[in-house]
């Protein structure tokens, strides 16, 4: 990753000035590969390796770097080791999710969509094995919000929630953003002693990936989803 030009600088004996914009800029090659294949894994996390709790520190420090509206810094992070726990939750999960994903799995009408359905469905049987389940929440309800209100909420934790997601990636850990859990959120916040002030925004159900060879998903070509000053336009 890049070196600030202001370190470069102090290096070299020269101003921040001196230092070029190319020789500062980011690897991007190395960038793009960590923004284009962090995937959501379900299939292939290891179920018996351990997660040390300094690695999951590591991904909520750089996570916390995301912005927040109002500079609120309002994410929480619970973190749930304790396999009673996990297993409760998971059964929460399951009692949520199998049937509905069972179905849309069988009547997905494309082989992509029918794999992550059927990816999602496995997840259900194997959720309370994952070594470590991480819940980022707000502190605040943003129940009835209107929806500036409630966008701006959103907007502070799901940038981090993705930066942690990143951060798994980059040092061989893999996850995939749940939310199935929300649909019985107070039992789960019942479970883990969570205030009825704060909000759970997903689950993550985090392990080190069986391989890191992942790659980029079957996506549209960017002209056929973008817009230029008005709907519709290309």
């Amino acid at each position: 990753m890049a070196v600030s030009t202001r370190r470069m600088a102090r290096a070299s004996g020269g101003s921040a000035q001196s230092i070029s914009s190319e020789e500062h800029r980011m690897d991007l090659a190395t960038v793009d590969e960590l923004l284009t294949t962090t995937r959501s894994v379900r299939r292939r996390l290891d179920l018996d390796r351990p997660v040390g709790r300094e690695v999951i520190l590591e991904c909520i420090r750089l996570a916390m770097q995301a912005p927040t509206a109002s500079n609120a810094q309002d994410w929480r992070w619970l973190v749930i080791t304790d396999a009673d726990k996990r297993a409760a939750i998971a059964e929460i999960y399951r009692s949520v999710g199998a049937d509905y994903l069972a179905h849309a799995a069988k009547e997905a009408s494309d082989p992509q969509t029918r794999r992550v359905y059927a990816g999602a469905l496995a997840l259900t049987e194997t959720l309370g094995k994952v070594p470590v389940h991480v819940i980022p929440c707000l502190d605040s309800r943003i129940d009835n919000a209107t929806l500036l209100t409630a966008a701006s909420a959103w907007a502070s934790i799901i940038p981090a929630g993705w930066s942690f997601l990143l951060a798994l990636r980059s040092r061989g850990l893999g996850s995939v953003w749940t939310t199935m859990h929300l649909a019985r959120e107070r039992e789960v916040a019942e479970l883990l002693g969570i205030p009825d002030t704060v909000t759970q925004a997903a689950l993550f159900p985090v392990a080190y990936t069986i391989g890191t060879d992942f790659r980029p998903a079957a996506r549209p070509p960017a002209e056929t989803v973008t817009f230029w000053d008005s709907w519709g336009d290309g």
